[in-house]
């Protein structure tokens, strides 16, 4: 039998979790932790509870996605007399209150030096961690949760983790000197079986400088995020290392390296069911790291995609249960690229990426490889939240274009013309709202899958997305804004923020806007539209929307003629005017390309269907970043 580490017990905190520690241990009332960065030990006082979201261990993962049957604890204690008690973390189902339960605790003598001290966690549980409890000191080191397989089950993985970049030095230098201490200097196995590429889509990187010992970083044109990591792939797919997985990681993100070790283990040890399984890492919000945004979504048949579940707070146990209880075993389920390990043997049989540059490549790629996917509690990444980011030139222009590609590529499962339903309700919605930038790039959006594949395999991504860029709205110093307006604008400054808690405050936004969710979604669809209405019944007075969705209580901008788009802090701003006239072009044009895709969308879409081996391939990637370099 061999001794196969699974996890360890993360003592230190990183400097942006210091705020939290119950991501690593609760504290009772009248206790403490202190952690000594440099002899890597944790002093404990009082009562401390390791059964959290990265110290807990997930026995009904391990259990289901490996061959680790029987999963053992292991400490190393030293001070004041202690007590280790086994705890337990249960629930019935994903919806359920977690069952917390002590099921032995074991009595430590005092001791001057360290002694180690070896536990079987129970098996029929969600998760099973320890508490510590003395009323002394007790210090802690080298601890982890380990199984015992035979040699022959252990599976030979070698781990290519490919990072692209593009001009976030901040964060992808840092990551860099991270995995090299932590993975690639390590005494651990993964050392000698891992390997990060980082593609550098900006060329800003000293390339030279910040490669070897495990790190190559290779200069790239900038062809987004898909190019970026189909390059990546290329390189783990030619190299000669061998490599069984590839990790595609952000560049922009903050991570323990904790993430890899426990990859590395599940990797090694999946059982023949999940022996292709890809595995995605959870993404946390950056600005609340104790909030876990996502981990895996999925695609819809009317298209576009979604998260498969809610906001869960890691710091709550009863939510790191219902997290690991939650399905993500879904048909069309997809990770997206901040944390997504997916085997190599899957890339040669499905092929790269498509070109998108940006927007849909991840669902795409996640849907073409049909694939189970593994989640986890403790492997993670820390991101910048999406929703208070809004940009036409990719979340309209992008989005329409590769989402119908994406449509055409996959039409045994996604239904166009229902997204084409979707598609015209977004159209008249942001008309409503005067968002005539937008629009136009929303047009633009499905102009442009109308040409069809050529027109993707030929376009420069980046120089397109700077085009794209020009054209949308944007926001200026409110102090630059019209003063007669400005004057004229009344609001409730609630209405902009994000709110904190994303259940109770949320509750609160609604109460105060005087609307439900079930109104809020009435009103959005109601097809009313200012253009319709006389200039006798416009009211000059004008109204405010947000910069990210265009919300506002729907008394506040009902029949105004001009409205004031504002950011979370109402520091900067945009004036839209009402404008008949482009009102008359934009909605002729709307109704040309609509009955273009009636009259020629099956065909174009077969020609999609068509390029997508040949756009997917090694020798279009090569040939296609050589023609942008």
């Amino acid at each position: 039998m061999r001794r196969f580490k699974l996890a360890n017990v993360l003592l230190g905190l990183e400097d942006f979790l210091a705020e939290i520690p119950e991501v690593l241990y609760q504290v009772e009332d009248g206790s403490s932790c202190e952690y000594d960065d440099r002899s890597g030990e944790l002093a404990v006082s009082g009562l401390v509870d390791f059964c959290t979201y990265f110290n807990g261990a997930s026995v009904a993962k391990w259990r289901r996605y490996t061959v680790a049957k029987r999963i053992f604890l292991h400490l190393e204690l030293a001070g004041d007399a202690c007590t280790v008690a086994l705890r337990t973390l249960d629930a019935p189902d994903a919806s359920s209150p977690a069952l917390s339960e002590v099921v032995e605790a074991l009595e430590v003598e005092p001791a001057a030096s360290f002694r180690e001290i070896e536990l079987e966690m129970p098996e029929d549980v969600v998760i099973a961690g320890f508490a510590l409890m003395t009323a002394g000191t007790v210090k802690v080191r080298n601890a982890y949760y380990y199984t015992e397989v035979d040699e022959e089950s252990v599976r030979d993985i070698r781990v290519a983790v490919c990072t692209t970049t593009f001009q976030k030095e901040e964060f992808i230098v840092p990551n860099i000197a991270r995995i090299r201490k932590g993975v690639l200097e390590s005494a651990d196995e993964i050392a000698d079986r891992f390997h990060m590429f980082v593609v550098d889509n900006g060329r800003t990187l000293d390339a030279a400088g910040l490669s070897g010992g495990g790190v190559t970083v290779i200069p790239n044109p900038n062809a987004g995020g898909a190019g970026g990591f189909a390059r990546g792939m290329m390189e783990a797919l030619d190299a000669p290392d061998g490599f069984t997985h590839v990790i595609l990681m952000d560049d922009d993100v903050r991570m323990s390296v904790e993430s890899f070790h426990r990859t590395f283990a599940l990797l090694s040890l999946a059982c023949e069911e999940y022996a292709l399984a890809c595995l995605n890492g959870a993404m946390l919000e950056l600005e609340r790291p104790w909030l876990q945004y996502e981990d895996v979504a999925f695609a819809r048949e009317m298209g576009g995609y979604d998260r498969l579940k809610h906001d869960y707070r890691i710091t709550n146990q009863t939510e790191i249960v219902q997290n690991e209880l939650f399905d993500v075993e879904v048909p069309h389920a997809y990770g997206a690229w901040w944390y997504s390990c997916v085997p190599l043997a899957l890339v040669r049989e499905k092929g790269l990426p498509m070109p998108f540059f940006v927007r849909c490549d991840d669902a795409e790629f996640g849907v073409r490889l049909g694939a189970k996917y593994m989640t986890m509690n403790g492997i993670c990444v820390w991101h910048a939240r999406f929703d208070t980011r809004f940009n036409a030139a990719v979340d309209l222009y992008q989005y329409a274009r590769n989402v119908m590609a994406m449509m055409a590529l996959h039409d045994d499962f996604f239904d166009q013309d229902k997204f084409m339903m979707l598609y015209w309700r977004i159209f008249h919605f942001r008309m409503r709202k005067m968002e005539y930038d937008a629009i136009e790039l929303w047009l633009d959006g499905l102009e442009d899958y109308l040409k069809g594949p050529e027109f993707l395999m030929e376009v420069d991504g980046a120089a397109l997305l700077k085009q794209n860029n020009e054209r949308k709205e944007r926001l200026v110093p409110v102090d630059e804004l019209d003063p007669a307006i400005m004057a004229e604008l009344e609001y409730d400054p609630a209405w902009l923020s994000r709110p904190e808690d994303p259940v109770r405050d949320n509750a609160l936004a609604n109460a105060a806007f005087h609307v439900s969710d079930r109104a809020k979604k009435l009103f959005m669809t109601i097809p009313y539209d200012r253009h319709l209405l006389p200039d006798f019944m416009l009211s000059p007075k004008p109204g405010v929307v947000t910069g990210v969705d265009s919300f506002s209580p729907w008394w506040t901008i009902v029949a105004r003629s001009n409205l004031v788009v504002l950011n979370s802090d109402a520091t900067m701003g945009h004036v839209r005017t009402l404008d008949r006239e482009r009102y008359k072009q934009l909605t002729e044009r709307f109704k040309d390309l609509m009955k273009r895709y009636r009259e020629e969308g099956a065909a174009i879409a077969a020609r999609w269907r068509e390029k997508m081996p040949e756009m997917t391939s090694e020798e279009f990637w090569r040939a296609y970043l050589e023609r942008l370099s």
